[in-house]
């Protein structure tokens, strides 16, 4: 019995020894080791950021990337849709257990714009910038021109005064940092501001404005009460509008203002009747016809008058042209009926040709052609220079006080008076438009660019 137990004791001890032995040679697994890179740590709004896992002795990966977000990826891509400072988590773990690693990842706002109509920018003409940024609070805006001029606003306008090339840069800006985007705008050369047609409605005692952007846009320059007249011109050099006024005979007078109808002032007064005007810009001259037989002038300001230069005693005159190239005038008279040329002196007058009124005149010193009203034909025609080879514009009958010629367009413009209506024609009467409708009485018109 002895004998057995101590078999007995002796295999457990045995035992005992060979699962010690083998517990102190089983290998320990190691501690999993959490790291990871970034390919950015400050990044914009949709930007995408590449994380690279470089974590050692793990086989199961846990991201969190701070905006709610996860990921069970090896090395996942990630973008935001706020701007923030958010905190990046991976969680690595293996046999050995589980490690965190983190970093911290600036968001910032997303920065870009749009320019309206980008292809067909020019100078002088205002350019829409459109804010199509993310995320941001605040906006500043460098245009790139001479003046570095900058702007805040989330939707700015800027106009440009030549063309070039423009690095226009807009940055957008958030609690957590800011972000600059830029881009090359290229402006064209100005176009200038579209032409007006300056008129005198006579029945409204105005002189007004219509745009010729084909808006239909008027406005109204000068109240004429008091003053009103039939006649109108234009100083380019000066911006200056001269305008007839023969309200009470035998007291009329000229007038002239800026073109926006400010600073009206009489520069001529006691005129028998003053109708059509006409300026000689290279002599700083202004040329009026009277009811008294004169065609008479004076500097631009009015002073040094010269009261009929050329006077008939039967001749009440309606509308003057000037030819200063050629050293002519052409005046239009009622009575005999005739249209006149002579010097700008008034010397040497003849009849150009007999047999005609009307109340407007115009040379055309690009093509040597003369135009005007025929009342008797009740038509608007066109001739040479020397009235030869009349040709027939327009046949509808209107009485015509204003006459302008755009050689740089080949275009006609002129004013109804019975039709009540501005048109605009080519320089051969073709493709008639009506610019304006239902004015009471237009008279003398001017074209200003």
């Amino acid at each position: 019995m002895k004998t057995s137990i101590y078999k007995y004791s002796l295999f457990a001890v045995v035992l005992l020894t060979l699962i010690a032995c083998q517990k102190d040679d089983d290998p320990v697994s190691p501690q999993s080791q959490a790291e990871f890179t970034a390919s950015a740590t400050e990044v914009a709004i949709g930007e995408t950021i590449q994380f690279t896992n470089n974590s050692q002795n793990a086989t199961a990966y846990k991201w969190s990337f701070g905006d709610g977000t996860t990921s069970t990826q090896v090395s996942p891509t990630k973008s935001y849709t706020s701007s923030n400072v958010f905190v990046v988590s991976l969680v690595s773990t293996g046999d050995g257990g589980s490690t965190i690693s983190n970093m911290e990842i600036t968001v910032t706002s997303f920065s870009s714009f749009q320019v309206e109509d980008e292809e067909n920018l020019s100078a002088d003409i205002p350019v829409q910038f459109t804010n199509t940024s993310v995320g941001a609070t605040s906006y500043t805006w460098d245009f790139g021109d001479a003046g570095n001029s900058t702007s805040t606003e989330e939707n700015p306008t800027f106009t440009y005064s030549s063309e070039g090339t423009y690095t226009v840069s807009l940055t957008t800006t958030t609690p957590f940092g800011s972000n600059t985007t830029t881009k090359d705008v290229n402006v064209g050369e100005s176009q200038g501001a579209p032409a007006s047609l300056y008129y005198i409605t006579y029945g409204d005692e105005f002189i007004r404005s219509l745009l010729l952007d084909d808006s239909g846009t008027t406005t109204d320059v000068l109240d004429l009460v008091g003053k009103a007249g039939v006649g109108l011109a234009y100083d380019a050099t000066n911006g200056k509008i001269y305008f007839s006024d023969f309200d009470t005979y035998p007291f009329g007078n000229i007038w002239r203002a800026d073109v926006d109808g400010s600073n009206a002032e009489m520069i001529v007064s006691d005129i028998g009747d003053p109708y059509g005007l006409a300026l000689d810009e290279v002599n700083s001259k202004v040329y009026w016809v009277d009811d008294d037989g004169n065609v008479s002038r004076a500097n631009l300001d009015g002073s040094s008058p010269e009261i009929g230069i050329l006077n008939l005693d039967v001749a009440l005159w309606r509308a003057i042209a000037l030819d200063v190239e050629n050293n002519k005038m052409y005046a239009y008279e009622v009575n005999e009926e005739n249209l006149y040329v002579a010097n700008l002196d008034g010397s040497n007058p003849e009849i150009l040709i007999s047999g005609v009124y009307g109340y407007a005149v115009m040379v055309d010193t690009v093509n040597d052609k003369i135009y005007f009203d025929d009342q008797n034909g009740a038509v608007f025609n066109v001739a040479n220079l020397d009235g030869s080879n009349i040709q027939t514009i327009d046949s509808n009958g209107t009485r015509i006080y204003g006459i302008q010629i755009d050689n740089e367009n080949n275009k006609l413009y002129w004013s109804g008076r019975d039709s009540g209506e501005l048109y605009r024609a080519n320089l051969d009467g073709s493709s008639r438009e009506v610019l304006a409708t239902d004015i009471s009485s237009p008279r003398g018109i001017v074209l200003i660019k």
